[in-house]
Protein backbone atom coordinates (compact mmCIF):
# COMPACT_ATOMS: atom_id res chain seq x y z
CA UNK A 1 0.00 0.00 0.00
CA UNK A 2 2.52 2.78 1.13
CA UNK A 3 4.68 1.49 -2.36
CA UNK A 4 1.44 2.04 -4.18
CA UNK A 5 0.75 5.34 -2.85
CA UNK A 6 4.37 6.57 -2.97
CA UNK A 7 4.33 5.94 -6.97
CA UNK A 8 0.98 7.73 -7.28
CA UNK A 9 2.41 10.86 -5.35
CA UNK A 10 5.66 10.80 -7.00
CA UNK A 11 5.01 9.49 -11.06
CA UNK A 12 1.43 11.08 -11.11
CA UNK A 13 2.42 14.86 -12.49
CA UNK A 14 4.73 13.27 -14.29
CA UNK A 15 2.05 11.09 -16.53
CA UNK A 16 0.31 14.00 -16.34
CA UNK A 17 2.83 16.41 -17.81
CA UNK A 18 3.59 13.48 -20.70
CA UNK A 19 0.16 13.39 -21.36
CA UNK A 20 -0.77 17.19 -21.22
CA UNK A 21 -0.42 18.52 -24.89
CA UNK A 22 2.57 21.20 -25.00
CA UNK A 23 1.13 24.62 -25.10
CA UNK A 24 5.00 26.01 -25.19
CA UNK A 25 5.87 24.32 -28.12
CA UNK A 26 6.17 27.77 -30.81
CA UNK A 27 8.12 29.16 -27.50
CA UNK A 28 10.52 26.48 -27.24
CA UNK A 29 11.10 26.65 -30.63
CA UNK A 30 12.03 30.19 -31.03
CA UNK A 31 14.17 29.45 -27.86
CA UNK A 32 15.55 26.69 -29.46
CA UNK A 33 16.39 28.42 -32.96
CA UNK A 34 17.09 32.09 -31.03
CA UNK A 35 19.94 30.64 -29.07
CA UNK A 36 22.37 30.33 -31.63
CA UNK A 37 21.49 33.42 -33.66
CA UNK A 38 24.28 36.84 -33.82
CA UNK A 39 22.10 38.19 -31.47
CA UNK A 40 20.38 35.73 -29.14
CA UNK A 41 18.88 37.88 -26.96
CA UNK A 42 17.50 40.19 -29.20
CA UNK A 43 15.94 37.30 -31.11
CA UNK A 44 14.94 36.08 -27.86
CA UNK A 45 12.66 39.30 -27.19
CA UNK A 46 11.69 40.23 -31.21
CA UNK A 47 10.07 36.89 -31.73
CA UNK A 48 8.80 35.80 -28.41
CA UNK A 49 6.59 39.09 -28.65
CA UNK A 50 5.53 38.56 -31.74
CA UNK A 51 2.09 38.12 -32.42
CA UNK A 52 2.08 36.44 -35.64
CA UNK A 53 2.69 32.36 -35.83
CA UNK A 54 6.42 30.97 -34.68
CA UNK A 55 5.27 27.61 -34.34
CA UNK A 56 7.78 26.48 -37.73
CA UNK A 57 10.71 27.01 -38.87
CA UNK A 58 9.24 29.14 -41.92
CA UNK A 59 6.99 31.12 -39.40
CA UNK A 60 10.12 31.90 -37.63
CA UNK A 61 11.95 32.99 -40.51
CA UNK A 62 9.05 35.16 -41.81
CA UNK A 63 8.63 36.26 -38.41
CA UNK A 64 12.50 37.60 -38.16
CA UNK A 65 12.29 39.47 -41.76
CA UNK A 66 8.71 41.09 -40.72
CA UNK A 67 10.32 42.18 -37.50
CA UNK A 68 13.13 43.55 -39.51
CA UNK A 69 11.28 44.77 -42.44
CA UNK A 70 8.99 46.89 -39.78
CA UNK A 71 12.17 48.38 -38.09
CA UNK A 72 14.10 49.09 -41.62
CA UNK A 73 10.69 51.40 -42.38
CA UNK A 74 11.11 53.04 -38.98
CA UNK A 75 14.31 54.14 -39.21
CA UNK A 76 13.79 55.03 -42.95
CA UNK A 77 10.64 57.70 -42.06
CA UNK A 78 12.80 58.79 -39.15
CA UNK A 79 15.86 59.53 -41.50
CA UNK A 80 13.52 61.37 -43.61
CA UNK A 81 11.76 63.13 -40.84
CA UNK A 82 13.95 63.65 -37.69
CA UNK A 83 17.50 63.69 -39.00
CA UNK A 84 18.52 67.37 -40.69
CA UNK A 85 22.41 67.58 -41.68
CA UNK A 86 23.93 70.57 -40.67
CA UNK A 87 26.86 70.46 -43.01
CA UNK A 88 27.03 69.49 -46.81
CA UNK A 89 28.69 66.32 -45.69
CA UNK A 90 26.07 65.41 -42.88
CA UNK A 91 23.42 65.86 -45.64
CA UNK A 92 24.77 63.94 -48.17
CA UNK A 93 25.86 60.66 -45.71
CA UNK A 94 21.83 61.21 -44.91
CA UNK A 95 20.95 61.75 -48.59
CA UNK A 96 22.87 58.42 -49.27
CA UNK A 97 21.68 56.56 -46.14
CA UNK A 98 17.97 57.44 -47.01
CA UNK A 99 18.24 55.36 -50.62
CA UNK A 100 20.26 52.58 -48.86
CA UNK A 101 17.36 51.97 -46.51
CA UNK A 102 14.94 52.11 -49.25
CA UNK A 103 17.07 49.40 -51.01
CA UNK A 104 17.23 47.69 -47.77
CA UNK A 105 13.10 47.59 -47.49
CA UNK A 106 12.81 46.30 -50.80
CA UNK A 107 15.23 43.75 -50.60
CA UNK A 108 13.42 42.52 -47.10
CA UNK A 109 9.93 42.96 -48.82
CA UNK A 110 10.97 40.67 -51.59
CA UNK A 111 12.24 38.05 -49.53
CA UNK A 112 9.31 38.42 -47.55
CA UNK A 113 7.38 37.73 -50.33
CA UNK A 114 9.20 34.60 -51.73
CA UNK A 115 9.41 32.60 -47.93
CA UNK A 116 5.31 33.73 -48.20
CA UNK A 117 5.23 31.43 -51.68
CA UNK A 118 7.87 28.17 -50.81
CA UNK A 119 7.03 25.19 -53.16
CA UNK A 120 8.30 22.32 -52.62
CA UNK A 121 9.85 22.13 -56.14
CA UNK A 122 11.13 25.56 -56.33
CA UNK A 123 12.23 25.87 -52.29
CA UNK A 124 16.24 25.53 -52.99
CA UNK A 125 16.24 28.53 -55.20
CA UNK A 126 13.56 30.14 -53.40
CA UNK A 127 15.91 29.83 -50.67
CA UNK A 128 19.02 31.15 -52.21
CA UNK A 129 17.08 34.18 -53.54
CA UNK A 130 15.71 34.99 -50.07
CA UNK A 131 19.75 34.65 -48.13
CA UNK A 132 20.69 36.76 -51.18
CA UNK A 133 18.07 39.62 -50.14
CA UNK A 134 18.54 39.49 -46.96
CA UNK A 135 22.37 39.53 -47.05
CA UNK A 136 22.00 42.53 -49.83
CA UNK A 137 19.65 44.49 -46.98
CA UNK A 138 22.51 43.68 -44.45
CA UNK A 139 25.03 45.19 -47.31
CA UNK A 140 22.91 48.63 -47.57
CA UNK A 141 22.36 48.67 -43.25
CA UNK A 142 26.27 48.65 -43.02
CA UNK A 143 27.01 50.86 -46.08
CA UNK A 144 24.58 53.30 -44.42
CA UNK A 145 25.99 53.45 -40.98
CA UNK A 146 29.51 53.86 -42.44
CA UNK A 147 28.94 56.78 -44.18
CA UNK A 148 28.61 58.87 -41.26
CA UNK A 149 32.40 58.68 -40.78
CA UNK A 150 33.94 61.70 -40.31
CA UNK A 151 30.39 63.48 -39.25
CA UNK A 152 29.42 64.88 -36.21
CA UNK A 153 29.08 62.76 -33.50
CA UNK A 154 25.79 63.66 -32.57
CA UNK A 155 24.07 63.08 -36.04
CA UNK A 156 26.88 59.85 -36.45
CA UNK A 157 25.57 58.26 -33.25
CA UNK A 158 22.04 58.98 -33.43
CA UNK A 159 21.84 57.23 -37.07
CA UNK A 160 24.37 54.78 -36.08
CA UNK A 161 22.37 53.50 -33.06
CA UNK A 162 18.85 53.25 -35.23
CA UNK A 163 20.89 51.90 -38.03
CA UNK A 164 22.35 49.05 -36.34
CA UNK A 165 19.71 47.53 -34.56
CA UNK A 166 18.15 47.06 -37.70
CA UNK A 167 21.32 45.61 -38.91
CA UNK A 168 21.15 43.36 -36.03
CA UNK A 169 17.32 42.31 -36.35
CA UNK A 170 18.53 41.69 -40.09
CA UNK A 171 21.27 39.26 -39.15
CA UNK A 172 19.03 37.55 -36.52
CA UNK A 173 16.45 36.86 -39.97
CA UNK A 174 19.00 35.65 -42.28
CA UNK A 175 20.10 33.52 -39.34
CA UNK A 176 16.64 32.40 -39.33
CA UNK A 177 16.60 31.77 -43.34
CA UNK A 178 19.23 29.79 -42.94
CA UNK A 179 18.02 27.47 -40.32
CA UNK A 180 14.73 27.00 -42.45
CA UNK A 181 17.07 26.11 -45.53
CA UNK A 182 18.63 23.28 -43.84
CA UNK A 183 15.67 22.18 -42.57
CA UNK A 184 14.51 21.53 -45.77
CA UNK A 185 11.56 23.38 -45.06
CA UNK A 186 9.91 20.97 -42.86
CA UNK A 187 6.96 22.29 -41.47
CA UNK A 188 6.24 24.43 -43.89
Amino acid sequence: MATTLFFLLFFTPFLYSAAAPNHKAPQDLVHSSCINASYPSLCLRTLSSYSGPTGTPRDLAQAAVKVSLARARKASTYLKTSVTGKSKRERAALSDCVEQMAESVDELSKTLSELKHLRGETFEFQMSNARTWVSAALTYEDTCVDGFEGVDREVKGDVKKKITNVAMVTSNALYMIRRLDESGGLNR
